[in-house]
């Protein structure tokens, strides 16, 4: 068994006391990153931090457990790109200009998202810029800064496909926002594939990752079934952008 797999699993255990069920998928943590007990807490240790304040186009995982940062950015009027799950249908853009009084917490849940984001392709994130912070859920990560998401790669990938545009690099903040509980004390190795995290947001604590090795770039093609392809919008984009298609 991959030790990423064990931490996973491992930490799925402790998962099971802090929580919270999903609407769809309860409590299958291989299927959905959960919000938790005191995410609003991890939350305003992000808000408060450098990075956070300076970033005017982010890009956020649609993890259960961000919620509370996606209302808190459309209440401070920043945009930002969320993915669909498992970018089968792309991803959205949430402009905060255009949601309604009052609709703020709405627009942040899933069912919100998809009923106030904008379909953006990657020629249309592009025109707008780059991105000056990704924030992420994950299953597991280490102090060390290594990120496990539920094992399909989608952050993974969607950095992959943001490197191959210009989109973001070594210097982009990459936040994970998880429960103590998904801390990992042991350093654990990176795969070639594995985003690694600058910080880690928890109810209790903000940590910042020291000397962090270097994250991969571009979207490891040779890695990816034919099927997975066909059935991710974006990716056929970036073939066609890059002349593979």
């Amino acid at each position: 068994m991959s030790t990423s797999k064990v931490v996973r699993e491992r930490i799925w255990t402790k998962l099971q006391d802090v929580a919270k069920p999903d609407t769809r998928f309860h409590m299958n943590f291989a299927e959905v990153i959960p919000d938790f007990e005191g995410s609003e807490m991890a939350t305003d240790r992000l808000v408060a931090e450098p990075a956070y304040d300076a970033s005017s186009f982010a890009f956020i995982t649609p993890d259960n457990c961000l919620a509370d940062l996606r209302r808190r950015m459309i209440e401070d009027g920043k945009p930002f790109v969320m993915s669909t799950y498992g970018i089968y249908r792309g991803f959205l853009f949430i402009d905060p200009a255009k949601i309604p009084a009052g609709a703020a917490l709405y627009a942040s849940w899933l069912d919100g998202m998809e009923h106030f984001g904008e379909p953006i392709s990657l020629e249309g994130i592009a025109r707008r810029g780059r991105f000056d912070l990704m924030v992420t859920g994950a299953s597991a990560v280490s102090k060390n800064g290594v990120r496990f998401g539920k094992g399909h790669g989608f952050f993974d990938l969607e950095w992959g496909m943001f490197t191959d545009l210009g989109l973001v690099d070594e210097s982009t903040p990459v936040i994970a926002v998880v429960h103590d509980v998904q801390v990992v004390d042991e350093e654990l190795q990176p795969s070639e594939t594995d985003i690694l995290v600058d910080q880690i947001a928890t109810p209790a604590t903000l940590f910042t990752v020291e000397r962090r090795a270097k994250r991969p770039s571009g979207v490891k093609w040779p890695l990816l079934e034919p099927k997975q392809i066909a059935e991710t919008p974006p990716l056929q984009e970036l073939q066609r952008i890059q002349g593979l298609a």
